[in-house]
């Protein structure tokens, strides 16, 4: 059973946070976290990132960004990672917590989830959509 999902990204100051809150949305007696690969320790959710969570009744409020560390994945059930190079910073850096690891976007066929940091509101809404429905979708089969 999946009691903690740790949800990464790049920096973890766009995607992650927002993954991370859709998923506690959803899965609410879960432990979800986040953290990124390289992580903007200390920031908060980028302005954009907000402003779109916000446009859409989700509050980024709090979000602290975190650098990946090996104990978060090790005390992970699940990984969700946006993208396949970070699936493959996980096999390189932790070999045997990859098979854990899952791209956030597996049940929308694989798909990635691109990186919005410093592009247009547009960039930020695809995205949002895109993890909102990963994270129903998440939701659904982990229910």
């Amino acid at each position: 059973m999946f009691r903690s999902i740790l949800v990464v990204c790049t920096g973890n100051i766009c995607r992650s946070p927002i993954g991370e809150r859709l998923l506690r949305q959803q899965l609410p007696g879960k432990l979800i976290t986040s953290a990124g690969i390289y992580g903007l320790e200390g920031c908060p959710a980028d302005e954009a990132a907000q402003d779109v969570a916000w446009r859409h009744g989700l509050s980024l409020d709090g979000h602290i960004a975190r650098r990946l560390t090996h104990s978060q994945m090790e005390k992970s059930d699940l990984i969700l990672v946006m993208e396949p190079q970070h699936l493959h910073f996980i096999a390189a850096t932790a070999p045997e917590i990859r098979g854990k690891s899952l791209l956030f976007g597996h049940w929308l066929k694989q798909q990635d989830i691109p990186d919005p940091y410093r592009k247009s509101n547009e960039a930020f809404e695809y995205v949002f959509e895109q993890l909102g429905k990963a994270s129903q979708e998440w939701a659904r089969r982990l229910s």
